[in-house]
């Protein structure tokens, strides 16, 4: 059987699809041919030709505008045949002002909106050229892999190549088939020949054997009259040894092709685990990403080590993207002491419990890990507790200092918006953030959105009385609101917690904090009968100061992790009379961070770290937009085709 699988806009430019790549491994251990066609690289070539496409313009839609949907309603057009967007209801005629005003209300300028209508009206003619070359010579299957805003593109691209190429079969899967919405995908689009709900290994290979459709769990497949039916998902997820190795075969040497080779430096993407085993205890309130399997699983340490060095070394490159939603704890002394200890100069992405300790941020960044996303969200542990995050503000903060300390950067995001939150947990904390502007910075602050499988949508009863899909699957959709029910992975509800004028002054305290970390330093070294510090914090005129009162020194080191006043007392000659006036003149040299009743000092180990940061001054976009520092790959270097380790 001949297969392409094609990996449509708005899917990631600088990395292959991790989702085709594992389907590519098991299609060819069936004996298939089988190729990956990156068609969101076809489109940038396509777009900056044709249109003057960059790669801020690709990003607005394969990033920035997730939640508001604009890259889906670009495509849908190609998809409805229509010339008149479809929006919410309004003044105007076709809608189109309705989804432009939303897009508006939630961040996008007026460029981005034109540039929003101007795909939309290019998008037909690249689908109609990519099914051309499909049809030229047309495979026995194609499989889609849809996650985030590719839907449209990829049901716009499957339509017109069944009405092509009726004999081919068409398969969506992805994280967008999850659950009902992969069930809703299939009962309305009916050149859908099969979706997959779920993890793609076992069900990809049945369709492929010739397997009865009815007996595949998770399986969506039509009868002999068409009628579309849902097989219940599997009762157990995979366990690690199914999970294959991916195939990135042509990848990199389509991406070196491409102009986007001038936009982005390409990296490796792997995974080490599945689900979250933190969720298995305690689902943060908000969090949608783990879909239908929370079930925590990970690769054998030594197994995943071979696929990361292995990889790298096929595909020369040292930049590792590692997606899983948490880092197992039992890597730290396996995968990472054994990175630490080879000669190589991996840089590695990680997703992290934010509560880890001194020496395991060390190990992270002696292993290579030159960036993480440790999950903080927030600075006040009242909020922390309303999202089940079992962290307490001051240990966020302590993670962000230890990971400097360690010359790890740290991406994060700052939440509100939670019900039961109050004003006061956002007060207190933007008063102390310029003590906070020498640490890694949130990328921005914005309000919680309602996603399908977290426990804020499966539980109204927490705060959330759900209405109804997010106004873009309305705007992009010509489905009745029962289907898009079904079909729509985020929410509108009424707001809750704080808005307004203090919402507002969140967002430019983080802005600030944005602005004035590239010259932020607050940094200490202990040499034993002293400690020197060194600021260059714009909100405090000091530049150096030396401790030497032995109380002063017990308290600095004591508040090495969260103590209270009362803690710090019990361990301090003097009591309670010689704690307070020392706490006192901390806070006034902004050194320490008070979160209820406990205090964290917040300088740095000084060790050059502010050298090895990620972000650098360039605009404000730039900074929100960090990205690793990335190792090039020259065009014509040879790159042997080895075997993936399974």
């Amino acid at each position: 059987m001949r297969i392409v699988l094609l990996h449509m806009p708005w899917g990631a430019i600088d990395v292959p699809s991790l989702a085709l790549g594992i389907l590519h491994t098991a299609a060819a251990r069936a004996g298939h041919e089988t190729e990956v066609r990156y068609a969101n690289l076809d489109f940038v070539d396509w777009a900056a030709g044709t249109a003057g496409f960059g790669v801020d313009d690709y990003q607005y839609f394969s990033e920035k505008s997730y939640f508001q949907g604009a890259g889906d309603w670009a495509f849908a057009g190609a998809l409805y045949d229509d010339e008149n967007p479809r929006g919410a209801p309004g003044s105007d005629r076709d809608g189109s002002a309705d989804y432009f005003a939303y897009l508006a209300a939630n961040g996008a300028s007026p460029q981005e909106i034109a540039l929003t209508r101007s795909v939309r009206a290019l998008a037909p003619a690249f689908i109609a050229r990519l099914v051309d070359e499909l049809a030229a010579d047309p495979p026995d299957l194609v499989g889609f892999t849809t996650t985030f805003q590719q839907n449209t593109a990829s049901l716009a691209a499957a339509k017109l190549l069944k009405q092509r190429c009726p004999q081919v079969r068409t398969v969506f899967g992805g994280a967008n088939c999850d659950g009902p919405q992969g069930a809703a995908l299939h009962r309305n689009f009916p050149f859908l020949d099969y979706v997959v709900r779920g993890e793609g290994e076992a069900a990809f290979p049945a369709l492929l054997a010739g397997e009865d459709p009815a007996t595949v769990p998770g399986l969506c497949w039509r009868d002999a009259t068409g009628r579309s039916t849902a097989n219940p998902m599997a009762e157990r997820p995979l366990p690690p040894a199914a999970i294959l190795t991916p195939r990135y075969d042509g990848f990199f040497e389509r991406l070196d092709a491409s102009v986007a080779a001038g936009w982005v430096d390409p990296k490796l993407v792997l995974e080490g685990s599945r689900g979250c085993w933190w969720g298995e205890k305690h689902h943060c309130t908000f969090c949608g990403l783990n879909g239908s399997s929370m079930a925590f699983r990970s690769k054998p340490p030594a197994d995943f080590l071979a696929e990361v060095l292995t990889l790298a070394e096929r595909h020369q490159l040292l930049d590792v993207y590692v997606v899983d939603n948490i880092l197992d704890m039992g890597y730290f002394d396996t995968v990472l002491k054994s990175l630490a200890e080879l000669p190589v100069d991996l840089r590695l992405h990680f997703e992290i419990k934010a509560n880890l300790r001194r020496h395991q941020f060390q190990l992270l960044g002696d292993s290579g890990a030159a960036q993480v996303q440790p999950g903080i969200e927030n600075l006040s542990t009242r909020v922390l507790r309303i999202m089940d995050k079992g962290v307490t503000g001051c240990q966020n903060v302590r993670a962000l200092r230890d990971a400097q300390s360690a010359g790890v950067s740290v991406t994060w995001n700052y939440l509100y918006g939670f019900p039961g939150e109050q004003p006061d947990d956002y007060e207190s904390v933007i008063r102390q953030l310029p003590v906070l502007h020498h640490l890694d910075p949130p990328t921005g602050a914005g309000r919680i959105a309602i996603e399908r499988f977290s426990p804020y949508f499966d539980r109204p009863e927490l705060g959330f009385a759900i209405t109804r899909p997010a106004l873009q699957y309305r705007a992009t959709y010509h489905l009745p609101e029962s289907e898009l029910n079904e079909l729509a992975y985020v929410f509108s509800a009424p707001p809750r917690g704080i808005g307004g004028d203090l919402a507002e002054r969140l967002s430019a305290a983080v802005d600030t904090w944005l602005a004035r970390f590239p010259d932020s330093r607050l940094s200490y070294r202990d040499a034993g009968a002293r400690i020197v510090l060194v600021n260059t914090r714009p909100g405090y005129d000091w530049r150096a100061v030396e401790l030497t009162d032995p109380v002063e020194l017990a308290v600095f080191r004591l508040l090495d992790r969260p103590r209270s006043a009362a803690a710090l007392a019990a361990k301090v000659p003097g009591g309670a009379a010689a704690v307070g006036p020392v706490l006192e003149h901390f806070t006034a040299l902004g050194l320490l961070f008070h979160d209820g009743d406990g205090y964290l000092q917040v300088a740095v180990e000084s060790d050059n770290q502010v050298l090895m940061r990620m972000r650098h001054r360039h605009g404000p976009e730039a900074e929100a937009e960090a990205r690793p520092l990335t190792a090039t790959r020259t065009p014509t270097e040879e790159v042997p085709d080895a075997v993936p380790i399974g």
